[in-house]
């Protein structure tokens, strides 16, 4: 077993808890979140690790800790192998890449219409 960079197992727990306290003050944002969560089209077209890749790929995009805790357990539940996982994050650098370079396109814009 290789050593983790981070203690995700203990990461997850400790962020189980706060949210969960979170969730009794306010438990309509926690109940529209698990809606939101759970919202895809009956019957479902892709299959559980499929979703959990994609949601892996998006989490490193939208650099969520929490996210790539609990997607990264789940992927390897639902049977996703580490080459798999690596050519979803292989299309999440190139999608990271190709924003960068459609927003320095921006930055250039920006730069000429600048007085």
């Amino acid at each position: 077993m290789t050593q983790a960079m981070n203690d995700w197992a203990g990461y997850r727990e400790k962020l189980g808890a706060v949210l969960g306290d979170l969730a009794k003050i306010n438990p309509d944002v926690l109940r529209a979140n698990d809606v939101i969560s759970h919202a895809a089209p009956k019957p479902q077209t892709l299959d559980a690790k499929t979703r959990e890749l994609i949601s892996l790929a998006v989490a490193v995009t939208t650099r969520c800790d929490g996210c790539i805790a609990f997607h990264a357990e789940a992927a390897k539940k639902a049977g996703a192998s580490k080459e798999e996982l690596a050519e979803a994050l292989g299309v999440a650098i190139a999608l990271n890449s190709g924003a960068a370079l459609v927003y320095s396109a921006r930055a250039m814009d920006a730069f000429a219409a600048s007085s």
